[in-house]
């Protein structure tokens, strides 16, 4: 059964779900924390981020404003890093730990960190997938055409992989983010640096429940379809 109620989904997704709204709240809550805690370097995240971009030698990386809250990333074909208003202008230890996060990815990108490259590499599939995947197993359940249903299935498939391959990428960008900082003196004191692992944390906990919740989703699909059912091997 994959449309309806099923009481076998939402026991299989429940770890996962109850992961991905704690990771949500801890992230809304050490940012908001950490944002009212000024660094001691009084500098702003802009400032933190431009900072680290020219010591790594990535003068031609921008770094600009961008609308909303915790919208900060890196783009690679803009060669921009852009952090959300808050982190941009504030002076706090959690701007500065965002900034320095989104550095970490201009760095793997100079650097062409494999896990970086095959998650670009995989940005188109996983993109169909996540557009047409729901779609087409949708169809195929009402059409009873089993095929069709795994088709959807593999496509879905892409979102899961992609969403695994982030994983390594976001947690060694926080771990870049934290060795720069203390190795650029821009943190010193064990407050600071407990502040940015706190805010690094809560924030790579929400990859770490989406990756899950869409792996326990894939795994109740393939369930649902008898994929580990013995009895085509009879």
């Amino acid at each position: 059964m994959l449309i309806g109620f099923d009481p076998l989904y939402f026991l299989l997704l429940a770890p996962a779900m109850l992961l991905s709204a704690w990771a949500a709240w801890a992230t809304r809550s050490r940012f908001a924390e950490w944002s009212q805690v000024a660094n001691g370097r009084g500098v702003s995240g802009a400032q933190v981020a431009r900072y680290l971009l020219d010591r790594f030698g990535l003068r031609d990386v921008r770094v600009v404003p961008a609308r909303g809250a915790l919208t900060d990333h890196y783009d690679p074909r803009a060669r921009e890093v852009r952090l959300s208003e808050p982190v941009y202008y504030e002076e706090s230890v959690a701007s500065m730990a965002v900034a320095a996060h989104e550095v970490g990815h201009a760095i793997q990108h100079r650097d062409h960190y494999a896990p970086l490259v095959l998650r670009n590499l995989a940005v188109p599939l996983a993109s169909i997938g996540s557009n047409l995947s729901f779609l087409v197993m949708f169809v195929g359940f009402l059409l009873s055409m089993t095929e069709l249903v795994w088709v959807g299935v593999i496509l879905f498939g892409a979102v899961v992989a992609f969403q695994i391959i982030t994983l390594p990428v976001e947690l060694d960008a926080s771990s870049r983010a934290k060795q720069a900082l203390v190795d650029l003196g821009l943190v010193s004191s064990p407050r600071e640096q407990a502040g940015v692992a706190s805010v690094l944390w809560a924030a790579a906990m929400t990859y770490v429940g989406a990756a899950l919740s869409s792996a326990l989703t894939l795994l109740y699909y393939l369930i649902r379809l008898g994929a580990f059912s013995d009895r085509d091997r009879r």
